[in-house]
């Protein structure tokens, strides 16, 4: 075979070879585009589906909210109870699951929520709400979050009033007062009020904020009674974290004193079945009932007569003791002389009298009223019609551990011109008046100690007012 010829062949064999070679990496380099592409699209879809199934966790979250507000909203402590004890609240004794539906009109997906009600004593309802795209089953987005319904018991004072606290005094805990507040002491949380400015019937001037202070700032020290310019519009509040750590705020939404009646009532009804525990009135203001709290899930308690002048008790009765009631609501239609100590029990204490007739009733802590524990184990509400006083032969150094309301009158001390040391109260404050244990004269205990207990966030006393709605309070993606 001619040379020429052979070499045309060789070449035409290359050129093959050469398009063979060409056409395989393009083969390749295309299925792998393909296959790059469709994974790309496949995981976009995928991610979708992903953020589609957590905005159908979230849509639950939503409607569990709306349903919380139109089961519960407006509801006494026993008609929520009956709500959650009823077996057909949403998502309690069975998953609750709901369809997604998309623009088109049809289903998508589904969330579903499992729901733990409140353990007895708290208000903490939590939902967990997951959802899932029909598109990916089994790719899911889970989100967890916490209700409650905001206790009267989660401010170390809730006033009705205008409140002064002094110098020398130090809080732990929320202040909020529906009207304003002078604050001279030492706040390691938010100090708020309902008023963005009022004047002080403490002193003549000007309207001054809703929350101020009279101490002077840094590096000056001491304080001065006469009006703060600085301390009223039309200025910006000062921050001024010598007094306020936390801050403070104006404008904040005022608390319905007068709505409590609603809640006596219930708590009424609830101290009135058997074998709990509800005494009768005497029919008479200067007599009531002595309770003493023991730490054997007991209390005994008698009849007394009191001293009108000094609240002390005068004369005693005969001695009962009865087991602290399962539902922990001990209702006395009269005035009480509380004190003692408990060792595991969740206990309210009412004195109010709702029998339409005789003077509202109070309550009197002369000696200590503690908690063995702090863990949230022991919880001490006292809630009185008229006051919740401190006698005028209470101890020099008294300890209450106990979360407070005067529905009508204050939480505090009259003023009897005696000297005490001091009084320490871990719990919290209700007081329609201005409290106080002490007075600008000198008289009263010397040394005021408010502790917040932190557990009465999630564990108020029993049947203790309440917001009006659920509220989240923690959210989280599981």
């Amino acid at each position: 075979m001619p040379f020429n010829i052979r070499r045309k062949k060789h070449r035409q064999g290359s050129a093959l070879a050469y398009a063979l070679v060409v056409l395989a990496a393009t083969s390749i380099i295309l299925v792998s585009i393909l296959g790059f592409i469709s994974s790309q699209i496949r995981n976009a879809s995928y991610t979708l589906s992903r953020e589609q199934a957590f905005q159908a966790a979230e849509q639950g979250i939503q409607f569990y909210k709306w349903y919380l507000a139109h089961q519960t909203d407006g509801r006494t402590a026993a008609q929520i109870s009956a709500f959650w004890s009823s077996g057909t609240a949403y998502g309690v004794a069975s998953d609750y699951v709901a369809d997604v539906a998309d623009p088109s009109g049809g289903d998508m997906g589904t969330y579903r929520l499992k729901v733990t009600p409140p353990a007895s004593g708290s208000t903490i309802v939590t939902v967990t709400s997951t959802g899932e795209m029909n598109r990916f089953p089994g790719s899911t987005r889970t989100i967890r979050v916490r209700f409650r319904r905001p206790s009267w018991s989660e401010n170390m004072v809730l006033a009705n009033d205008d409140m002064r606290f002094g110098e020398g005094t130090v809080v732990t805990g929320k202040i909020q007062s529906n009207k304003g507040i002078r604050f001279d002491g030492y706040a390691n949380n938010v100090v708020s009020s309902a008023l963005t400015s009022y004047t002080d019937p403490d002193h003549s001037g000007g309207s001054e904020f809703g929350v101020h202070t009279h101490v002077n700032a840094p590096p000056s020290t001491g304080s001065t009674d006469s009006f703060r310019p600085l301390e009223a519009p039309p200025n910006a509040v000062p921050a001024r974290p010598d007094v306020f750590a936390a801050g403070r705020q104006l404008g904040v939404a005022s608390t319905d004193f007068n709505g409590v009646i609603a809640v006596l009532a219930d708590m009424k009804a609830n101290s009135n079945v058997s074998p709990n525990k509800y005494f009768a009135s005497s029919g008479n203001s200067s007599s009531g009932r002595k309770i003493v709290l023991k730490p054997n899930h007991t209390f005994d308690t008698a009849t007394v007569t009191y001293n009108t002048l000094t609240q002390d008790i005068i004369s005693t009765g005969s001695v009962s003791n009865y087991s602290i009631p399962k539902n922990g609501i001990i209702f006395v239609e009269g005035n009480i002389t509380l004190s003692g100590q408990i060792n595991g029990d969740k206990i309210t204490v009412v004195a109010a009298n709702l029998t339409g007739s005789g003077a509202y009733a109070s309550v009197y802590i002369p000696n200590d009223l503690l908690y063995t524990n702090f863990d949230g184990s022991d919880v001490i509400g006292v809630i009185a019609q008229q006051d919740v006083n401190v006698p005028y032969g209470s101890d020099t150094n008294l300890v209450i551990d106990a979360a407070l309301v005067a529905q009508k009158g204050k939480v505090g001390r009259y003023n009897y011109g005696d000297h005490k040391d001091s009084i320490t109260v871990n719990g919290a404050i209700a007081t329609n008046e201005r409290y106080g244990f002490a007075y600008i004269d000198g008289t009263g205990y010397t040394d005021r100690y408010l502790n917040y207990d932190n557990n009465l966030l999630y564990y108020p006393p029993p049947y203790f007012p309440t917001g009006t709605q659920y509220q989240v309070d923690l959210w989280e993606e599981l």
